[in-house]
């Protein structure tokens, strides 16, 4: 019988190399991708900055853009491309990582992380108390708006490229979904 393999913790994975890669750890399993192309930053850019502002003018909590650890415990350490956390929970954002789950997430599809982020990433949130997840789908040209119910997170709604994202953790909002495309 082969042993159980050892879960990496964060201690171990603070000692990994900064080397252009993003490194995540899901229950003790360790991820590593390559940097996000020019096209997935570009989707990344148009949607933080429509979103950043929106929490800034409206003094809602602050919005972070990846790469930023986020600790959900000692064997799970993820970077969304983007998240938000609301200004009452502002305490959760330490000097090395955010060290408990952010109110929302935001992962863009590519090819390397597509099994990662639908299913790993998405399982984690949702045991880790993420309140709202979005997936955005650059081939597809929508957004998958997951939301809280109890205990986990459940499909509320995609938005195809020609309707606008309203969000339930931020009244008001409203993002053209073409606009990030």
């Amino acid at each position: 019988m082969k042993p159980a393999a050892a879960k990496m913790t964060y201690d171990q994975y603070c000692l990994l190399p900064e080397d252009g890669k993003q490194h995540e750890l899901i229950d003790g399993e360790l991820f590593v991708t390559p940097a996000p192309t020019p096209r997935h930053q570009r989707f990344l850019g148009k949607l933080y900055s429509q979103l950043s502002a929106y929490v800034e003018t409206n003094s809602l909590g602050e919005v972070f853009v990846a790469p930023v650890d986020i600790v959900l415990d000692k064997h799970t350490v993820v970077q969304p491309d983007v998240l938000f956390i609301s200004q009452d929970r502002l305490g959760i954002v330490g000097e090395q990582a955010i060290e408990k789950a952010p109110d929302l997430v935001v992962e863009i599809l590519s090819p390397s992380t597509f099994y990662k982020d639908l299913r790993r990433k998405m399982a984690a949130y949702s045991q880790f108390g993420v309140q709202e997840y979005w997936i955005v789908d650059p081939e597809k040209q929508t957004i998958e708006l997951y939301g809280r119910t109890g205990q986990e997170l459940q499909l509320i709604r995609l938005f195809s490229s020609h309707e606008a994202l309203e969000s339930p953790l931020l009244p008001g909002f409203r993002l053209a979904v073409s606009s990030i495309f």
